[in-house]
């Protein structure tokens, strides 16, 4: 089984950056090898939309409104996935989630972590 654990979020400027960072807890390496992890946000009285993806085959998917601005990427070794963003808004506040997803055990989200872009 797979538990994603969230960190990195807080306030941050317009402008500013973050990373966030999602352990996936209780796998064990060759687990995370075959895991598509997501990043996931939501913000107030919104649907729950797609910002980044990367297959555990390493191909990158991301939002349109981030584009350019967000990356993601992932450690093996230390079995946890980065959000690196750049350019804030504040468009980008929400709550971000980590998903992380394998063809034989299913999916799993993380409890979410706050991200707040504003002066």
């Amino acid at each position: 089984q797979v538990q994603p654990v969230e960190s990195g979020g807080g306030l941050v400027q317009p402008g500013g950056s973050l990373r966030l960072s999602c352990l996936a807890s209780r796998s064990i390496t060759s687990t995370f090898w075959g895991l598509d992890m997501a990043w996931y946000r939501q913000a107030p009285g919104k649907q729950r939309e797609l910002v980044a993806l990367l297959t555990a085959g390493g191909v990158t998917t991301y939002a349109d409104s981030v584009k350019g601005r967000f990356t993601i990427s992932k450690d093996n070794a230390k079995k946890t996935v980065y959000l690196q963003m750049f350019s804030l808004k504040p468009e980008d506040t929400a709550v971000y989630f980590c998903n992380a997803v394998h063809s034989s055990y299913g999916s799993f989200w993380g409890q979410g972590t706050q991200v707040t872009v504003s002066s």
